[in-house]
């Protein structure tokens, strides 16, 4: 069987810490409740620069300038140990700042319900210029408006406020006067989204080996239902994203799927590949900004500045075989079905036992698993744990009750076969993706055989149901088969060979009328 490969992963971060406060689910239902709560006002005094953003080590380990061995070194809380060695740029991406990702919101719009500050207008025109791969968007940024005019949108209540430093820099206005799914608000978020996709993208096409018009389909598994009154997530965020990062030549469609769908999407397109449908898909995702500070209160109530302050982006390009690339093992794929339940010793068996046994391998035969990535510095605080760890704990405990590891090396499983989590707490972004970067590169670099992704899903909280959900899959090194033209498989037929079957038949048929 000829399998499909990754070729390239690309990985961003926009830092955005005033959407926190503006945009975060926590802090925009605490302004519901109580605006003048201690916590709101504590908010913006517990924020961090940009400069300690780029310094903190997991974000450069997402961006591919620290591996994640390297990071198991640095000593916990990573937000007590600043790497000085941070740089803006990584091997796979960026961490692009606030002012510069308000920019793209604004290249993305579509429908010019975006309003930049003209002083603000013409700053980013200037960082554009020397952005490699932001300057061709220069002449979108429009000239702005003057500060009062903003001010006197956001006390109309037309739209909402764009803040840099607690400052008005911009304004986005509703898209309808009714619909509440394409209120301000919302449409804050879908555009916060796509221009996270957008920088992912174009991260991706940079440098590509192929040409970004060979790209024929494109999935964006992201977490926001973009739609309106008629139909809450029609969608399309994927073709959107395409438009604007010059993906001329795809088409596509969004995937939902809570926290698991990215893992989905991965083994969609790999199924697409290996068809034949498509040579060459890309899955992407952009941020959440619902989940910015989502665990706030728990971190400055620990003396913690606020650490879910970056949107979290991905992409990632899946193409026929070339005997090089790491390949995905469709054949060996988990998948929680309905029946399986949301025990989560249930889920992992789904997951990562059946498709392992289905194949003839050992859970110890992975050399390394990517389940959820959180980085725990941010969970901790609230009381959710290490979850990578509580996953690879589980996975060992699984390779324990199978007769495949003794119980006394549950401990040097979980060092050899893990890796710390470095993901910010974005729901989706974590959900095994993450490590296909760094997986890419130890696999060519012949430090590791393979690795699985896991994605888990909590489909509960939807409201339609209590069942829980999740898909896994196991990406190996290339054994060097190349993708061919599948001949017609069996012995081939003369034209007399034919003629002589035919003649054959109609000899048979004359003595049925006799």
């Amino acid at each position: 069987m000829i399998f499909p490969v990754i070729k390239k992963a690309s990985y961003i971060l926009a830092h955005t810490p005033d959407l926190v406060l503006h945009a975060g689910t926590t802090q925009t239902t605490e302004m519901q409740i109580n605006k003048d709560s201690e916590y709101l006002k504590k908010v913006p005094m517990n924020l961090r620069s940009f400069d300690e953003v780029v310094k903190y080590a997991p974000n450069q380990t997402y961006i591919g300038n620290i591996t994640p061995d390297d990071l198991a070194l640095i000593k916990r809380p990573w937000y007590n140990e600043n790497y000085e060695n941070g740089e803006r740029f990584g091997k796979f991406g960026e961490i692009i700042p606030q002012d510069e990702f308000y920019g793209l919101m604004k290249v993305c719009d579509a429908f010019d319900l975006v309003t930049l500050e003209k002083e603000f207008s013409n700053r980013i025109k200037e960082k554009y210029s020397n952005h490699p791969l932001l300057k061709v968007y220069v002449d979108k940024i429009k000239e702005g408006e003057d500060k009062a005019k903003l001010c006197d949108l956001i006390n109309s209540k037309l739209g909402e406020g764009l803040y840099e430093n607690g400052e008005v820099v911009g304004f986005v206005k509703r898209a309808h006067e009714y619909d509440i799914n394409l209120n301000a608000h919302t449409i804050l978020e879908n555009l916060a989204c796509k221009a996270s996709g957008v920088l992912s993208l174009l991260h991706l096409a940079n440098n590509l080996e192929i040409s970004v018009n060979d790209i024929e389909y494109i999935i964006e598994c992201s977490e926001e239902a973009v739609g309106d009154m008629n139909q809450r997530g029609g969608g399309n965020i994927s073709k959107a994203c395409g438009e604007i990062a010059g993906f001329k030549g795809a088409t596509g469609i969004d995937m939902r799927g809570f926290c698991a769908a990215p893992a989905h999407a991965v083994v969609t397109a790999a199924a697409l590949v290996q068809a034949g449908v498509y040579k060459n898909v890309v899955v992407f995702a952009g941020g959440a900004t619902g989940k910015l500070g989502m665990n706030g209160k728990d971190h400055i109530k620990k003396g913690l500045k606020i650490l879910e302050d970056c949107l979290g982006g991905f992409a990632i390009l899946i193409s026929q075989n070339d005997g090089i690339s790491p390949v995905l093992r469709t054949d060996i794929v988990g998948r929680h079905t309905v029946g399986h339940g949301a025990a989560p010793q249930a889920v992992l068996d789904a997951l990562v036992s059946e498709p392992l046994n289905r194949n003839g391998m050992k859970i110890t035969d992975i050399d390394k698993f990517a389940p959820e990535m959180q980085t725990p510095d941010l969970t901790e605080p609230a009381g959710a744990g290490d979850v990578p760890t509580q996953n690879y704990k589980m996975i060992a405990a699984l390779a324990v009750r199978n007769g495949q590891l003794e119980k006394a090396k549950i401990m040097d499983f979980m060092k050899e076969h893990g890796y710390p989590g470095y993901a910010p707490t974005q729901g989706h972004i974590p959900s095994g993706v993450p490590i296909i970067g760094h997986g890419i590169n130890r696999i060519k670099e012949g430090k590791i055989n393979n690795f699985m992704i896991i994605g888990k899903g909590s489909l509960f909280l939807g409201r339609m149901t209590n069942l829980f959900d999740g898909i896994s899959i196991v990406i190996e090194k290339n054994k060097g088969i190349k993708e061919e033209k599948i001949e017609p498989q069996g012995q081939s037929i003369s034209k007399d060979d034919i003629k002589a079957v035919i003649a054959e038949g109609l000899r048979e048929l004359a003595k049925s009328f006799r």
